[in-house]
């Protein structure tokens, strides 16, 4: 910490069914080069039917800063907001089962938090193969390149410490809920992009730590990528409806895309000159889609050139499809959503 007294960290880490996963997170924070008796780590577990609870009652025992509670609730939104609530530290991470955390991970972003008097720093995600599989392979590759999820920073990188509008995961100091109010718990998803721009608009400081490094595991599945996507666009108005405006404008590429699409196919049954456009609307679409699969193919392995046509148009028309569902449900006809995880398939 370079001479600085280390605040007390509290590591929040939402899971559910997590079995395959949870050893190795648990073995990243213990093996963090932070002070251990600065530090307490709190899993929120969100009714596994694996063995993640059992994994982590096992290293809990023999650790006395983990602790483990229940997410009833069984949502992301619930778990960070109660271990919140249980948490005594100056400094709240919130940490994701699914990844791998560097040796300084906790180091590197408090010193930053504190260094640039930020209120929120986050580092880049790595995004990883869900499974040893192709097609995971590909979906990964996709992941990482501005065609498939535009021009998110933490995704595509900086050369130095950058102000962006959000991070993922999330490194806080304590105070900024006390200011702002915890994370949203209609939200099963996009609770950080909610929660962060909250934070922007009441003047808050959000820094992006390249040289912070997270391995994240990317969806297995074209199917699981689908649903995931989908749920992001769904959620999405919600966001925008608290906000009073749209976080980012990349949000809405999609969504207008997948609905001028729509439009046009529909009028093209009736008009030429729609039919004209939908062709050339589609054509430019499936030229971009190509071209850049082509690219990605070619610097990394040919046999993606199969799948990547197929994984970027999944992730656009999922998430475009999503956001217009969820803009005609909770916007035009106002209606009210349930936050009980039986409804969304928000497992891995």
């Amino acid at each position: 910490m370079n001479g600085t007294a280390a605040p007390l960290v509290s590591v929040i880490i939402p899971c559910r069914n997590e079995e395959n996963y949870i050893r190795k997170v648990i073995e990243n924070l213990l093996h963090q080069d932070f002070p251990k008796e600065q530090m307490e780590i709190i899993f929120l577990d969100g009714r596994s039917t694996d063995r993640t609870r059992e994994i982590i009652q096992e290293y809990a025992g023999s650790s006395g800063n983990i602790r483990l509670l229940d997410n009833a609730a069984g949502v992301v939104p619930h778990a960070l907001n109660e271990g919140i609530r249980n948490s005594t530290g100056e400094v709240i991470i919130r940490m994701d089962a699914h990844s791998d955390y560097p040796v300084d991970y906790i180091s590197q972003l408090v010193f930053h938090l504190q260094h640039l008097n930020a209120d929120n720093v986050g580092g880049m995600w790595i995004t990883m193969p869900g499974a040893d599989t192709v097609t995971a392979k590909a979906i990964a590759v996709a992941l990482a390149h501005p065609f498939g999820i535009g021009n998110a920073r933490y995704r595509l990188g900086a050369n130095e410490p950058i102000e962006v509008d959000t991070v993922p995961f999330g490194c806080y100091r304590i105070d900024v809920f006390g200011r702002i109010g915890l994370f949203d718990e209609q939200l099963i998803r996009n609770q950080d992009d909610e929660f962060n721009a909250r934070l922007k608009k009441a003047g808050g400081r959000i820094f992006l730590i390249p040289s912070v490094k997270i391995l994240y595991y990317a969806r297995p599945t074209l199917t699981k990528l689908s649903k995931m996507y989908y749920q992001y666009g769904l959620f999405k108005p919600l966001v925008n409806i608290k906000l009073g405006a749209p976080a980012t404008v990349r949000q809405l590429v999609p969504p207008l895309f997948v609905f001028a699409v729509f439009l046009l196919a529909i009028a093209s049954v009736l008009s030429g000159s729609a039919l004209i456009l939908f062709a050339l609307l589609i054509g430019t679409y499936l030229f971009f889609d190509f071209c850049f699969s082509f690219l990605l193919a070619f610097r990394s392995q040919f046999r993606f050139l199969l799948l990547l046509p197929i994984v970027f148009p999944v992730i656009h028309f999922s998430y475009g499809t999503g956001y217009l569902s969820g803009l005609i449900k909770y916007t035009i006809l106002g209606k009210q959503h349930s936050t009980d995880p039986v409804h969304f398939d928000i497992s891995r």
